[in-house]
């Protein structure tokens, strides 16, 4: 026991402890984890947990947009097919939300892979317009077919996960912890076992080159719109079980700009900059909607924001933080600490630059 213990300790010291980045990651789900310990007020437990859910849709944006290259500007569909269905299946079948979300998260799956059809054919600003155009469609038909939809009002009295707040909160933040991590692994180039992030990767970068060296670029596209559209589906069945209610502003194309927004701030293509994104800007908005000021200006700010970002941190505030706080080793390419001087593993010198001048001066 003592051994695996040791082992244990060497892994988390070698692995988590040693890597500023994973530490804060390992502090982020322990806060999260924690909050109902140190407050059970409803108001902040409806903040955070409607945080959790649009960090799972920006996310699910970011696999598609950041990775795959594939710019959907409609990525509300998925999330509004979700929460829809599984609204639709809880109220007339009374199906608890465990069997319903899957069957929400499926029909956004089958939904993504017809919106991927497109993708086959098109490629960037045209994939966009494509794609802007699907939630419209989508909203047309909810109005039609209002006896079924619910028309304006949408549907509402759909079931809660518990009548407890605090056991709602958890279960939404275990299923957004496992979520996080598929699509981290999924889109993890360096991974030993899975090298779909790194086709992904050569698909966005270029995708005629890709095709050429003997990537199934068509394969790859629909795979990348599936699983994009699982994840924001699953977001979409979290959402209606936990506000009781799936209506035509989950489809509105403010908020499937709300997932680029999010993604851009934060750092595109990384996945933990779009959770970083929806959990600094989200809360950013709500607390500004308290003031009668705020709610009148909070757009502008998110526009300040947004640009400033763009102008200082172009490639996001988690890639810019985590340049700031980590160095890779130029031998071994082993991330340390920005303070050591050398590397953990190696012993080479992290900042060779620097060393040279010093000797020359």
């Amino acid at each position: 026991m003592k051994g695996y213990l040791f082992l244990f300790y060497r892994w988390l010291k070698g692995e988590v402890l040693s890597i500023p980045g994973r530490v804060i990651a390992v502090l982020f789900f322990l806060c999260l984890f924690l909050l109902p310990v140190v407050t059970q007020e409803p108001y902040y437990l409806r903040i955070v947990t409607l945080t959790i859910i649009f960090a799972i849709f920006a996310a699910s944006w970011d696999v598609l947009a950041g990775f795959a290259g594939q710019l959907n500007l409609g990525h509300g569909l998925f999330f509004g097919v979700a929460a829809y269905a599984a609204a639709f299946i809880n109220i007339n079948l009374h199906w608890p939300p465990w069997v319903t979300i899957p069957i929400g998260a499926g029909a956004a799956v089958l939904v993504g892979l017809i919106v991927g059809i497109p993708a086959l054919r098109l490629r960037g600003m045209y994939l966009a317009l494509v794609t802007l155009s699907f939630p419209l469609i989508l909203i047309g038909l909810v109005f039609v077919f209002s006896d079924i939809t619910g028309g304006e009002l949408g549907l509402f009295g759909v079931s809660v996960f518990s009548k407890s707040r605090v056991v709602s909160y958890y279960i939404i933040a275990i299923t957004f912890t496992v979520c996080i991590f598929i699509m981290y692994k999924f889109t993890d180039a360096k991974s030993k076992y899975l090298r779909i992030g790194v086709l992904l990767h050569a698909l966005r970068e270029d995708e005629i080159a890709a095709r050429t060296s003997g990537i199934n670029t068509t394969r790859y596209k629909l795979l990348a719109f599936g699983v994009s559209g699982f994840f924001a589906g699953v977001a979409g069945g979290l959402y209606a079980h936990y506000l009781r209610i799936a209506g035509p502003s989950t489809l509105e194309l403010f908020f499937s700009f709300n997932a680029l927004l999010w993604s851009i701030f934060g750092g595109l293509g990384t996945i933990y900059g779009a959770v970083a994104g929806a959990f600094i800007l989200y809360p950013l908005t709500e607390i500004l909607s308290l003031f009668d000021l705020g709610e009148q200006i909070r757009f502008l700010v998110l526009a300040v924001i947004l640009i400033g970002t763009l102008i200082f941190m172009p490639e996001g505030i988690t890639v810019w933080v985590l340049d700031k706080i980590e160095v890779k080793c130029p031998r071994c390419k082993l991330v340390n600490v920005f303070w050591r001087k050398r590397c953990r593993s190696c012993r080479a010198d992290l900042y060779p630059e620097k060393t040279k001048m010093k000797e020359e001066s």
